[in-house]
C-alpha cells in the first residue's frame, strides 16, 4: 500500500510541472514585454527631446488692445525656439506684468509646444494734454507716455490737472460712472474753489455744462440723463451738483427780455 501511495504522488508532481514551467515562462514574458516598453518610451522621449518638437513653435498674445505684441513678447521673455518644457511660467507672468499698462498676465501650455500670453490691460479711463500729445490715464491713476497726437474718443480729456493724487482720485470716480454716461463725457476741468480744492467742470457732448466735486460726482451724475430729460428741447446751461442739484440756465432772463422787447418793437413798426 505504502508503494501505491508513493506512486500517486510521483504521477502528480509530474502532472505540476509543465504546469509550473507555464507559469514562469509567461511572468519571463511579461517582465520582458514591460521592459521592451519602458525602452521604446525612453527612446521616444529622447527622439522627442532632441526634436523640433519639443521647441516652442508658436506664441500668441491675446487680450491686448493697446499694448503692442512685440512689448508683451520682450517682456515675457519667450521666443520661438525656447525649450516648451524649460519655461518658467511665473517668470515669464512677472516679467509681462511689469509693463504699466497690464493688470494680470497668464501664461498658457498646449501640447505639444504653443505657447498663448493672456493679458488683462488696465481700462484708460481719461486723457491728458501735454506738449500737443495726449497721454492715457488708466483705471490706477497712472499717466502713460505717449505720442497720439489725435484726441482718441473713447475717454474724455482732463485739462488743468497737476496733482497725482487728484488724478488717481477722478480716475477712480470715472470708474463707478455708468459707461453711458461716461461717454457722454468731452473734458474734465480741476477748478478749484476757495471751499472745494475737489471742485470740477465737467462738459458734456449734448452741450451741457456740469458743475461738481470729484468726492460725489459719480453718485451725483447718475441723474444727469433724468434731469436733461426734464429740460426744454433746445436749452442749454450749467447743472449744478455739488450740494444740491439745480439747473442755471446760459440764456439769462433779461437777455430773454431784450429779445421780447425786440419782438414787440419790431412788431410795432411793422403795425
Amino acid at each position: 500500500m505504502n508503494n501505491r501511495m508513493e506512486q500517486e504522488k510521483i504521477v502528480s508532481i509530474e502532472d505540476r510541472i509543465p504546469k509550473l514551467k507555464q507559469q514562469r515562462k509567461q511572468k519571463t514574458n511579461k517582465r520582458l514585454t514591460l521592459f521592451l516598453c519602458l525602452f521604446f518610451i525612453l527612446i521616444l522621449l529622447v527622439v522627442y527631446f532632441q526634436s523640433p518638437l519639443s521647441k516652442i513653435s508658436a506664441i500668441e498674445v491675446v487680450g491686448n488692445a493697446h499694448t503692442a505684441d512685440d512689448s508683451i513678447l520682450k517682456q515675457s521673455g519667450i521666443s520661438i525656439g525656447t525649450g516648451f518644457w524649460n519655461l518658467n511660467v511665473e517668470q515669464a507672468e512677472s516679467g509681462i506684468k511689469r509693463l504699466k499698462e497690464i493688470k494680470s498676465a497668464r501664461v498658457l501650455k498646449t501640447f505639444p509646444n504653443k505657447v498663448t500670453l493672456q493679458v488683462e490691460e488696465y481700462k484708460r479711463v481719461a486723457y491728458a494734454e501735454k506738449n500737443g500729445a495726449f497721454m492715457p490715464i488708466l483705471e490706477n491713476g497712472v499717466v502713460l507716455k505717449s505720442d497720439e497726437k489725435s484726441l482718441p474718443s473713447d475717454a474724455p480729456l482732463l485739462i488743468n490737472w497737476k496733482d497725482a493724487d487728484q488724478i488717481q482720485e477722478m480716475a477712480s470716480a470715472l470708474l463707478e460712472i455708468p459707461k453711458p454716461i461716461a461717454a457722454s463725457i468731452s473734458e474734465i476741468y480741476h477748478a478749484p474753489e476757495k471751499n472745494d480744492s475737489w471742485h470740477i467742470t465737467l462738459y458734456m457732448n449734448e452741450g451741457y455744462v456740469i458743475s461738481g466735486s470729484v468726492r460725489n460726482i459719480a453718485e451725483k451724475i447718475k441723474d444727469y440723463p433724468s434731469i436733461v430729460s426734464q429740460l426744454k428741447p433746445g436749452s442749454k446751461g450749467i447743472i449744478h451738483m455739488e450740494v444740491g442739484t439745480y439747473f442755471e440756465s446760459f440764456e439769462k432772463p433779461s437777455d430773454s427780455k431784450d429779445k421780447s422787447n425786440q419782438g414787440e418793437e419790431s412788431n410795432e413798426t411793422q403795425g
